[in-house]
């Protein structure tokens, strides 16, 4: 009995010491990414839808606090996804067409990167948190708190150095939309006229639900 007492005990303070550490990591993560007022990060993003192959894209990632975003893509080269903390555009360069969206109504899969625009918070955002080593790093799996985003499982690699190198979201029809990052910058100097978008000459331009 004292055996089983000891056990228990032990299993106790381990599972005490994880959650520790775990909620140790989500801190400095969250610190570093919310005093940072902008950020500058190179992307490699791959889409594989089920039973497809993965559809591989690149480019730039430029973020600025409150909720603007601009994606500029080297692969496919002009493609451009803008936020200005309003609304959503997407410029496809081969249809010259131009998507404008409700920033709020998106359900575009770049949304579990709204978490760089604003306040972090791991705890408020998502549940059942784990964490296990994963290379040099740290991959920690966790799920959305409410049931109305269109993803069901999301994951980060984190640094020792607290940076975010990758994300992968899980769609809830298992299609699987993942980011690698690279060359991070924070608080570079960003005008604020990337974030605004003026569609080409020529281009169509849509809104959603047209």
């Amino acid at each position: 009995m004292k055996l089983i007492r000891l056990g228990l005990g032990l299993l106790a303070v381990s599972g005490f010491a994880a959650d520790a550490g775990l909620n140790m990591l989500l801190g400095k993560v969250e610190s570093r990414y919310n005093q940072a007022k902008t950020l500058e990060v190179l992307f490699i993003e791959s889409y594989t839808p089920p039973g497809k192959a993965a559809r591989t894209e690149s480019g730039k990632l430029m973020l600025r606090k409150p909720g603007r975003m601009r994606w500029d893509y080297a692969q496919p080269k002009g493609k451009l996804f803008v936020s200005d903390g309003k609304n959503l555009w997407l410029y496809t360069p081969m249809d010259n067409r131009a998507e404008k969206m409700k920033l709020q109504e998106s359900e575009d899969m770049r949304a579990p990167l709204a978490f760089l625009l604003g306040k972090l918070n791991f705890e408020k955002e998502f549940c059942n948190l784990q964490a296990r080593p994963d290379g040099g790093g740290t991959r920690i799996a966790a799920q959305p708190k409410t049931d109305n985003l269109p993803y069901s499982a999301v994951e980060f690699l984190v640094t020792p150095d607290f940076h975010i190198r990758e994300l992968k979201v899980t769609e809830f029809d298992n299609s699987i939309l993942a980011f690698a990052f690279d060359q991070e910058r924070t608080d570079p100097a960003l005008d604020a006229k990337l974030f605004q978008f003026k569609p080409p000459i020529g281009a169509k331009v849509v809104e959603e639900g047209q």
